[in-house]
């Protein structure tokens, strides 16, 4: 019985201190006092555009990236398993590479483009094909790059909240930017990587993964552990922005995050890892990091938390207590995120939808094991209006 009771205690230690992590770091975090250098002469950028079977807004993609206040860099289209008769670009900084084999890899893709290199470029960025950048974007990588780090997350914002789907995406985007973004690298450790808009010295990314074949989802939560695994820092930007497209549709969202839960069940033991070199290294970066590597995705631990809550109903008033503390700690470590941000006014009206968009994750976790079956990218659905102007529009009002 004994022995009941202390795997209950720390389960419900395990699954509790992600309620209460988010007020904790936000705590501890001071904002940055740290006075960047003036921009230097221009380095040199390849930017790395990943598209899988679909091209439709690759020509939007590159019309933002030739508006870049920025001049030298190449754009290297990766069309992997992509009919590219209808691409055509007049610019000679854009490259398009078509596989001869179809790659069906983010990393395979990444380094195809890194093998075809027009010139050895110093620097790189990855842009998904359903982004958009704005004109600054190499700038304010270049500004941390500038300082000594050679590895940079930048903001990913919602290019589309046309659906209440896409609205709620783009809440949980705000809630990890703040704080797996902004929050961690302020208060001494590494932003995670968002799988786009994260620049890297060629060299590194490189090193890090030239040797890996990486499939499936998941190739950022690799890279990441390896990087910070150095005690090398990611830093983070809130002004190196890119404007990525949110899910607008339920099978869209299932199919999305089934692939994503898959990851963090297979890469979270990196976690484990992080957390022992931060002890034995007594480093600040790889302990709090290999923490956030161990918080299961956020509808997961919620869900858990209230299970654990009125479990504890039948075993200890004060546990209910404590829990019910725990839940109003993350909802209002979330709306501190929201407050804190330029968070658009249809964001916090989709909020009264969460039930419905963590009921499509739990469907989410009941498909994980068939996660990699499903098409390598997200599917895309297009619609000038309300989707490629929607951040114009909205910004226009």
């Amino acid at each position: 019985m004994a022995i009941i009771w202390a795997i209950w205690i720390l389960l419900q230690v395990l699954v509790g201190y992600n309620l209460y992590l988010p007020l904790i770091l936000f705590t501890f975090y001071r904002p940055s006092k740290q006075i960047l250098p003036p921009l230097a002469a221009e380095n040199d950028y390849a930017i790395i555009v990943t598209a899988y079977e679909q091209v439709d807004s690759i020509p939007n993609v590159i019309a933002s990236i030739l508006k870049l206040s920025y001049t030298n860099f190449i754009v290297y289209i990766v069309a992997d398993k992509c009919d590219v008769s209808g691409l055509s670009f007049d610019d000679e900084r854009v490259v398009i590479l078509r596989p001869p084999e179809i790659l069906a890899s983010n990393t395979r893709s990444h380094f195809y483009a890194i093998h075809n290199f027009k010139r050895p470029h110093t620097r790189l960025t990855i842009i998904d094909s359903d982004n958009l950048v704005e004109p600054e974007y190499l700038h304010e990588l270049d500004r941390y790059f500038n300082t000594g780090f050679s590895a940079v997350q930048g903001i990913r914002e919602a290019k589309n909240l046309n659906t209440t789907y896409a609205s709620l995406d783009a809440a949980r985007d705000i809630y990890y930017h703040f704080y797996d973004g902004k929050i961690l690298f302020g208060i001494g450790s590494s932003a995670t990587l968002a799988g786009s808009g994260m620049a890297f010295t060629t060299q590194l990314y490189r090193d890090c993964l030239e040797s890996r074949d990486i499939t499936g989802a998941g190739f950022d939560k690799v890279l990441q552990s390896i990087i910070v695994g150095q005690n090398l820092r990611i830093a983070f930007t809130d002004k190196a922005i890119v404007y990525d497209e949110k899910t607008t549709h339920s099978d869209q969202l299932v199919k999305q995050r089934s692939r994503w839960i898959n990851t963090w069940f297979k890469y979270f033991k990196f976690g484990f890892t992080l957390v022992f070199k931060g002890i034995t290294n007594f480093s600040r970066n790889q302990f709090i990091f290999g923490f956030i590597l161990l918080r299961p995705p956020l509808f997961i631990f919620l869900i858990l938390s209230v299970i654990c809550m009125l479990a504890n109903i039948f075993i200890s008033i004060t546990a209910v207590f404590i829990w019910l503390v725990g839940l109003i700690a993350f909802v209002l470590g979330f709306y501190i995120a929201l407050a804190k941000s330029d968070t658009d006014k249809r964001i916090w009206q989709s909020l009264i939808n969460i039930p419905k968009f963590i009921f499509y994750q739990v469907l989410s976790l009941l498909k994980v094991r068939k996660a990699n079956k499903h098409s390598v990218a997200t599917t895309h659905y297009y619609n000038t209006d309300s989707v490629e102007n929607d951040k114009l529009k909205s910004d226009e009002s």
